[in-house]
């Protein structure tokens, strides 16, 4: 029955306004300590105490990592999932994961996280990423959206391209950001790809690829940070005084060198062949020529 006119309301639960878990255990303590209280101390060691005993160790552990990163915890946030994944269901790797991927970048710890990366790309090339299912579900500000393979492989090899980047490997990033580029444009990783062109002198590539992305012609193009980061690139690009290789010779040892960093990240991510999702003809269409 509907509520009758003049009859107060009832407030909805307390566990309700401030989006907590319902119950009183470590976890829920721990939750109501980090979102309501605003301790996060307090809260790491109500996560420790709900990991303890076994109390939702899944969301305990992620939810620890995260305020632990926070509050610049970062090598101890990584301990602690190497630690305790090993207690949480299959289910909840995947999110560690890539906690930990984000942890590995804050803390400069690029070799794990590209071998991390590498080793998602071969969990997707085996058919065993979303459980079983085409899409998932991630959230972003509170807000949820679904995520399709295709996404979540070029969301991989944008970070994948990203940490290379850092290393200063420009070739072998920019062998990445082209394929998370052929499978999921946007105009960040198209920044990204330029960068790495530019840092290899083939500032025509870089050109062509800017004057996309500041006509607006790539997904994307209309953000302002986008927007931005182009005509920053544009004028590193006019205050360069390094031509371009030029000639035969120079232009094969770049190809040679280009196709060679390519064949390398193929032999990891595909080893042997094997059935594999449809997507992954898209990232490795060089494959068979490579190999010849």
């Amino acid at each position: 029955m509907g509520q009758r006119r003049g009859e107060k309301q009832e407030p909805p639960p307390y566990h309700v306004v401030h989006k907590l878990p319902s119950g009183d255990t470590p976890y829920v303590r721990a939750k109501h300590v980090q979102l309501v209280e605003k301790d996060p101390d307090a809260a790491i060691a109500l996560f420790w105490k709900a990991i303890n005993e076994g109390d939702r160790i899944d969301s305990a552990l992620k939810d620890m990592a995260v305020v632990m990163k926070q509050q610049d915890r970062t090598e101890e946030a990584i301990e602690a999932i190497k630690s305790f994944r090993g207690r949480c269901s299959k289910q909840a790797q995947e999110s560690l994961d890539n906690i930990l991927i984000d942890l590995y970048k804050k803390c400069g710890r690029l070799e794990e996280q590209i071998e991390l990366l590498k080793q998602k790309l071969w969990t997707i090339y085996h058919g065993g990423v979303f459980n079983g299912k085409p899409t998932k579900t991630a959230r972003s500000h509170g807000k949820k959206f679904q995520v399709t393979i295709k996404q979540e492989i070029s969301r991989i090899l944008g970070n994948l391209g990203w940490a290379y980047m850092q290393q200063g490997n420009y070739m072998t990033a920019e062998v990445v950001y082209s394929k998370a580029q052929i499978i999921d444009p946007d105009a960040n990783k198209a920044c990204n790809l330029c960068h790495c062109l530019i840092k290899q002198t083939r500032t025509a590539e870089a050109r062509a690829i800017l004057n996309d992305i500041l006509q607006g012609d790539m997904v994307g193009s209309d953000d302002p940070k986008s927007q931005a980061r182009a005509q920053e690139l544009v004028r590193e690009l006019e205050s360069s005084h390094v031509s371009p290789p030029s000639g035969q010779e120079s232009t094969s040892s770049v190809e040679d060198a280009l196709m060679q960093g390519l064949d390398h990240l193929m032999k990891q991510w595909t080893p042997f062949r094997s059935k594999r999702l449809p997507i992954f003809e898209e990232i490795s269409p060089f494959r068979d020529p490579v190999a010849c």
